[in-house]
């Protein structure tokens, strides 16, 4: 994790720092953003709350849809988003990842992978963002 990475992921979705995300990459390719357990952001039994999980995934995904812009677009805005959640975390971390599936001039689709810290995958969020001008 970088500190600038996740102070410039910040300032630009300040919702990140409410979350509590850290920036780890971000390049076209590629994000990923780490959220560790924490007893405030679980549920009941002390399983991390599937909001955090969402949360974490459509700001790695946006990001990511955000750095594969057409030229002469100004951002993106998400008009889709399916998650399936496999299994629950207790402790640990989480790592968000997500990748371009279609890099389009009207519409970005990403499909991110939140896996545990045994990297085992916890959810699937596919995303498509709409590109705005």
């Amino acid at each position: 994790m970088t500190t600038d990475l996740t102070a410039r992921m910040r300032a630009v979705m300040p919702f990140t720092a409410v979350l509590g995300a850290s920036a780890v990459a971000a390049e076209p390719d590629r994000v990923r953003l780490r959220l560790n357990w924490d007893p405030t952001r679980c549920t009941a039994g002390g399983m991390l709350h599937g909001g955090a999980l969402i949360g974490l995934a459509d700001a790695a995904g946006g990001w990511n849809a955000f750095l594969n812009l057409p030229e002469g677009a100004t951002g993106t805005a998400t008009v889709d988003s399916t998650t399936h959640f496999l299994r629950g975390v207790s402790g640990g971390h989480v790592e968000a990842t997500a990748r371009p599936l279609h890099r389009g001039r009207t519409v970005i689709i990403i499909d991110t992978e939140v896996r545990d810290a045994a990297g085992r995958l916890v959810c699937r969020v596919t995303q498509t963002q709409a590109v705005l001008r």
